[in-house]
């Protein structure tokens, strides 16, 4: 591209766009040094140059969204290096600027800031899905390295969604469905309050427009009424404060209209029911005037129990800090309160940002800064365990959405985990080998089992052996993306040779229903197929098929060429062999837990690889339509030793009985994995979770149950 030349601010007038940089420059000029001011000029004329005749869809010139972007960004006061990435960051792309030339005219920090922010190289994808997941999974390599990308990104999506009116509305709905999901969580994690609520505000008006606006119309109607209350509220606050010389500022919100919707959706009540639409927030000095105003406010006004939340004592993942307590105002209503300080409110506003304001808070932010570390090297092996970019979307999004509880470790150290965690997700979260090494768990002193979900103020004790490794189980529990991730690439890695043997025989039989002899398939067909499928070999291929994350008869389609059709008559197709030695690879469904002697079907899951069901189970029926995906299966003459299978026992309600049913269990050789227990007086239900090796062995068990005469009835139990 041909040298830009830097105008001089004498042609500022003349420039299309300009009255939107000097309100811009006017903004900044609140807190930034002239010298700052200047700097930034000359990235503006300089971007303004490189982005001369290119146009938004708006009408509007190109120019106009680097500085909206910047602009949101100098709202939240950060630093002059992101500032200029801002106004940048689409020149490499739209403008066709190199990395060079940045790094040479604004320094490398800015190049390296530019190019994280920059759109995804053009190449072709299979689906939207998977051009999705890649352009998502460059953008998360890059917050990694400097999450000042995200930040830029986030302002560049906010603009988008600000002016999304001029694009159609398939568009519309799709761009805010991907901000929901992805850019508005991201936003609440680092933090950054006021870009989160507006890109979930925004994402709701787009995805559902009549329910928007109905809601919005409801609220203006009952807003009158509402206000009253609250400025009555508001004023016996403030005198009570001032009373106790508490200096406080107090003012009154209106809860986002996402969130009163969300609340009508996740507690099924009307709107007439929601009725804490209004809150106050109250901002004082220091924290001890926190609690003081909150012992004032509980006299003032009733608490309503279970409504108080401590997040200055511990607080949320994102660093989040106030006092929140509902309390019942005048009326009946509801009025929720937030107490902090204005350190306290100012990190709520930019959340992690505040480690790159131009002048740094007073406090020290270095616990949130320790705390976005963690999180990003947590995404960091998320990535490199994940299988793909679709997987570590996946990964990725699950630990977007916390709903933390907090638990504590024996040195007494508190962990905030997401709510449904378990005790595998704890062991993961201490260390990764932790979790790959645990065998056990102690709850409050209590020994208890790994899929025990945890709840806020539980001590937890994990136990490891050393030559302990983890289970392909502990995936149907696990509620973290870090120890999705982390089994899955343990499995995938433990079990690779195995999983190439049978990737070869679900293609073999794939390209055997395709009339085509696999022995024709030669190293230049498959060459062109890893090539387009973004593997290195044929072995990774195989491996990739036998987890799922490719169905085997669109690898066998893509592999067809006439010369291979030889005559179905040459042709045997047989099953599939299941030993139950493949690993990872092959999993046995929960639902119906199959085992040798059973009547079995195979079916091909993405990202799961081969489940194997029993051929009457229930739950196989949504998959019939499914063609491509089903495997004729069958067990193999030497299958594993143990499978897991369950039976249903009803007792009389005798002592000493569950010592007889597991002394005989024993001695028929099997090994009781788990038992649950239920009394209903006169009989006891007691479901055991049992290893064997097959049907013959399950009915030779169940034979030595059957003789013990409190026994009533048995039965299998599938799921």
């Amino acid at each position: 591209m041909k040298d830009i030349l830097i105008l001089a601010e004498s042609q500022l007038n003349s420039i299309a766009g300009i009255s939107e940089a000097e309100v811009l420059f006017q903004e900044l000029s609140e807190y930034l040094e002239p010298e700052d001011i200047n700097q930034l000029k000359n990235v503006y004329f300089y971007s303004q140059s490189a982005h001369s005749g290119q146009f938004r869809e708006s009408g509007e010139p190109y120019i106009s969204h680097p500085l909206a972007v910047t602009g949101i960004l100098g709202r939240l006061h950060l630093d002059v290096e992101t500032l200029t990435a801002a106004l940048l960051h689409d020149v490499m792309e739209d403008a066709h600027v190199s990395k060079t030339e940045i790094s040479n005219r604004f320094g490398e920090s800015v190049a390296e800031l530019v190019d994280g922010v920059s759109k995804l190289d053009k190449m072709e994808f299979r689906t939207q899905a998977d051009a999705k997941a890649k352009n998502f999974h460059k953008m998360l390599l890059a917050m990694t390295q400097d999450v000042r990308v995200i930040f830029i990104k986030l302002a560049d999506r906010l603009h988008n969604m600000q002016t999304l009116e001029v694009v159609g509305a398939e568009k519309q709905r799709r761009v805010a469905r991907e901000t929901m999901e992805i850019y508005a969580p991201i936003a609440d994690r680092l933090g950054l309050n006021n870009i989160y609520q507006e890109l979930q505000e925004l994402s709701f008006y787009y995805l559902f427009p009549t329910r928007y606006k109905v809601l919005k119309k409801a609220i203006k109607i009952t807003r009158s009424n509402r206000q009253e209350a609250i400025k009555e509220v508001l004023g016996a606050i403030k005198q009570c404060l001032e009373e106790a010389g508490i200096d406080a500022k107090i003012s009154g919100r209106e809860k986002q209209l996402y969130s009163v919707y969300k609340k009508m959706l996740e507690k099924h009540l009307a709107f007439s029911e929601i009725l804490d639409i209004y809150g106050l927030r109250i901002l004082v000095k220091d924290v001890s005037s926190c609690y003081a105003t909150l012992g004032i406010l509980h006299n003032l006004y009733k608490p309503i129990p279970g409504k108080f939340k401590d997040y200055i004592a511990i607080p949320k993942i994102n660093n989040y800090q106030s006092l929140h307590s509902t309390l019942l105002g005048p009326y009946g209503a509801p009025i929720e309160i937030q107490i902090r300080t204005m350190d306290m409110h100012r990190i709520s506003e930019v959340g992690v940002a505040s480690h790159w304001l131009y002048k740094n808070l007073d406090t020290n932010p270095d616990d949130l800064r320790m705390q976005t570390s963690q999180w990003l090297k947590n995404l960091l092996e998320i990535l490199s365990n994940s299988a793909d970019s679709l997987e570590s979307l996946e990964n990725f999004k699950i630990d977007l959405f916390p709903r933390e509880i907090y638990v504590c470790t024996p040195q007494g150290k508190i962990l905030t985990l997401p709510r449904e965690s378990t005790a595998v997700d704890f062991a993961y979260a201490v260390h990764t080998d932790i979790g790959d090494r645990c065998v056990a768990v102690k709850i409050n002193g209590e020994n208890a089992p790994l899929r025990t979900k945890l709840r806020s103020g539980d001590h937890v004790e994990i136990i490891t052996a050393p030559h302990a490794e983890p289970n392909s189980t502990w995936l149907t529990y696990v509620s973290t993306g870090k120890a999705r991730s982390r089994i899955r690439h343990f499995l995938k890695t433990m079990h690779y040779e195995e999983s190439i043997v049978l990737g070869r025989r679900l293609l073999n039989q794939a390209l055997l229903s395709l009339k085509i002899d696999p022995k024709t398939i030669d190293i230049v067909q498959w060459e062109r197929i890893a090539r387009e499928s973004g593997v290195n070999s044929e072995k990774e291929l195989l491996a990739d098929i036998a987890i799922g994350k490719y169905l085997p008869i669109i690898i066998a389609r893509r592999l067809t060429l006439p010369g291979n059709i030889i005559p179905s008559e040459h042709l045997v197709n047989n099953p599939i062999s299941i030993l139950g030695t493949e690993g990872f690879a092959v999993q046995f469904a929960k639902c119906c837990r199959p085992i040798p002697g059973d009547s079995i079907v195979g079916f091909i899951k993405k990202s799961q690889g081969l489940i194997v069901h029993t051929h009457d189970c229930e739950s196989i029926v949504k998959y019939r339509s499914n063609s491509d995906s089903w495997l004729d299966v069958m067990w193999g003459e030497e299958t594993a030793k143990f499978f897991e299978t369950g039976i249903k026992i009803i007792v009389i309600n005798q002592r000493g009985v569950l010592a007889k049913l597991t002394t005989s269990i024993a001695k028929m050789g099997s090994n009781i994995d788990n038992v649950n227990i239920e009394s209903d007086g006169a009989h006891t239900v007691i479901n055991f979770t049992l290893q064997v090796s097959n049907r013959r062995h399950l009915a030779t068990v169940i034979r030595d149950l059957k003789r013990i005469q409190e026994v009533v009835r048995i039965n299998r139990i599938r799921g």
